[in-house]
């Protein structure tokens, strides 16, 4: 019996190196649960991302400064922040509870991409469920 899809809205992140993407969401702690050789789907920590290799069209990621940013909003952000501690964004990407009332850390991803980890500051110490 299949899956039942998950509802929500899903990033589509297009990567100049596909192969390194791949590798960066599987230390995050998402494995592939679909695609082909240009496109994956990946799913964890209750989210899911799909990957595209960028070629040289208008999904080429600019090599100075890469405009896309995913936010995984998961009540597990210290362990996945434990997972990619060296790739954290300092000083302003620490681990801390920021003023917007997230606890929340940045990190920096593929092609220089910014991934921020996060959940209500309110809510640290509760089960989502």
């Amino acid at each position: 019996m299949s899956k039942v899809p998950q509802v929500g809205a899903f990033a589509i992140i297009p990567s100049n190196d596909l192969a390194a993407a791949i590798l960066f969401w599987e230390r995050l702690g998402f494995a592939c649960t679909g695609g082909d050789d240009n496109y994956k789907i990946f799913s964890g920590w209750g989210c899911e991302v799909h990957l595209i290799q960028a070629g040289d069209g208008p999904w080429r990621v600019p090599e100075e400064h890469n405009p896309f940013g995913v936010f995984i909003r998961t009540p597990d952000v210290d362990a996945i922040a434990a997972r990619v501690e060296d790739l954290i964004i300092r000083p302003g990407g620490v681990l801390r509870h920021r003023e917007w009332g997230l606890y929340e850390v940045g990190i920096c991803g593929p092609d220089g991409m910014l991934i921020r980890i996060g959940w209500p500051s309110r809510l640290m110490g509760q089960t989502s469920g």
